[in-house]
């Protein structure tokens, strides 16, 4: 069983060697054909609009849209914007997956990244996660049903809705594989 990281741009790498330190399969998702072979799908961080026009000339969009409506997928950063139901302050085309609405670069610009510990909640305990940030965005609303996993001075750093799971920061970049291990636990052999 792969876990698909998509790999047209961004820290997709990261992904991988987070998912291999769990002991994890993956395939680097560039075509519709690979997205067929995974139980899951990672969007990683990078830069949104390049992101999104790359899955259009990579005839990705619908497929992953598909996808979703079987299969878990977890958004980073880059990857949470893309999944959201819209995004403002420079918008791209988002695939609408999850009733949340972000707002791009909230934090300001590259200068302005930092690392945090934030409140995760899994499986009904609370730990705390260092959080990266980097020209991260934030999640200004959410529907009602999505459910709320992770904060950083009181605002939503990662959801989850059904089998779509987003987060604002890079869970890949640390040493601490509870994040991704919560997803992994959305996947169904």
């Amino acid at each position: 069983m792969y876990i698909g990281i998509l790999a047209l741009q961004g820290d997709f790498a990261k992904h991988q060697e987070m998912l291999a330190m769990l002991g994890q399969d993956t395939m680097l998702v560039r075509t519709r054909q690979e997205l067929e072979l995974c139980a899951g799908l990672i969007i990683p961080g990078g830069e949104s609009t390049t992101l999104s026009l790359l899955l259009n000339k990579h005839t990705l969009r619908d497929a992953i849209i598909r996808f979703a409506g079987e299969k878990p997928v977890f958004g980073t950063c880059a990857g949470s914007i893309l999944l959201s139901r819209s995004v403002v302050k420079d918008p791209v085309e988002s695939l609408g997956l999850i009733d949340a609405v972000i707002e791009r670069n909230a934090y300001g610009r590259q200068i302005d990244s930092f690392i945090d510990d934030i409140d995760v909640r899994l499986n009904g305990n609370v730990q705390k996660v260092e959080g990266f940030f980097i020209r991260a965005p934030k999640i200004i609303s959410i529907g009602k049903g999505v459910v709320p996993l992770a904060w950083h001075q009181g605002n939503i750093v990662m959801a989850e809705q059904n089998n779509i799971l987003i987060a604002t920061f890079h869970p890949e970049l640390t040493k601490n594989p509870a994040v991704h291990n919560y997803f992994l636990k959305k996947i169904k052999p």
